[in-house]
């Protein structure tokens, strides 16, 4: 039935459901001073959802206001991830109470970011499959004029990067756009420069993540924060995005689980998984040869 109903409707009817999800109880001057709606378009939108889901309100004449009952089953399907990161950047999409309190949830300070028109003429260029020239300001060679031609933007749990055909090395690379400035659109790139042909992007690679074996004293507790099956979380990644999986998650990345300090909670089990991937220098540990540790 929900498909059926305006989208209007179908928007506050959500409120409702995010109101007695997360706060537990709702007003419905709530849903009339958030949507600006009539007091009789208001009760009709309670008299729907309350027909849509009988068992998940009731109304306490002495408060004046609709509670979550025991048997509550939201009607709308709430992301967790989402809704955390909406939560914690007071960010609302409309079908939330987002911005009307504030929720108790926080995250930690990221780094700065990026220009808002730096991230457009990037959009631009990649929704357009065109060329771009920037100027980028690089750890080891500073400021330089660079032509790149973007595909993806990428959020690698530490900050914002573009992944790029790189024209002075020839090859697919990773920018951070806040060192992107000056960003002109350019002509049409020839076929070899496209995301069809960056090899590391479009290979995807199982890794292996299980409790550390030597650090861990307790493994079911990891199991249950990565919802691990058997011991094991299997996940399927980008092999260009693998380093920053395992940097950003602390995997110890040796072959003979020898990183032994206390932030290292996971183990990569296979590492051979990670061959003839580059840029694996972030990854915990990591290289091709390893002693025992001692």
């Amino acid at each position: 039935m929900l498909d059926t109903i305006s989208f209007s409707q179908r928007q506050r009817l959500a409120y409702i459901d995010f109101c007695l999800l997360f706060k537990g109880a709702i007003h419905r001057q709530d849903l009339i001073k958030r949507f600006e709606v009539g007091l009789s378009a208001g009760s009709r939108d309670f008299t729907l959802y309350k027909e849509l889901a009988p068992d998940n309100l009731v109304y306490s004449a002495q408060e004046k206001r609709y509670f979550q009952t025991e048997s509550f089953l939201p009607l709308f399907e709430h992301d967790a991830r989402r809704t955390l990161v909406k939560l914690a950047n007071d960010i609302s999409d409309g079908f939330d109470a987002i911005g009307d309190i504030h929720f108790p949830v926080e995250s930690a300070s990221s780094l700065n970011v990026p220009d808002i028109f730096v991230v457009a003429k990037v959009v631009q260029a990649i929704v357009n499959q065109k060329a771009m020239s920037v100027i980028y300001t690089s750890l080891s060679s500073g400021s330089g004029a660079r032509e790149l031609v973007p595909h993806s933007i990428v959020d690698n749990g530490q900050r914002w990067h573009v992944r790029a055909f790189d024209r002075k090395s020839q090859s697919f690379r990773d920018f951070v756009l806040t060192r992107i400035s000056k960003v002109t659109v350019k002509d049409t790139p020839d076929e070899n420069e496209l995301k069809d042909c960056d090899e590391a992007w479009q290979r995807m690679i199982p890794l292996e993540i299980v409790p550390h074996p030597k650090n861990i004293k307790y493994p079911t507790a990891i199991e249950l924060d990565y919802a691990m099956e058997e011991g094991v979380l299997v996940l399927q990644v980008r092999a260009a995005m693998a380093g920053y999986l395992l940097r950003r998650w602390n995997v110890d990345c040796t072959k003979l689980a020898s990183l032994r300090t206390g932030e290292y909670q996971l183990w990569l089990k296979n590492q051979a998984s990670l061959a003839n991937i580059d840029n694996l220098a972030i990854a915990p540990g990591y290289t091709s040869e390893e002693v025992e540790y001692q």
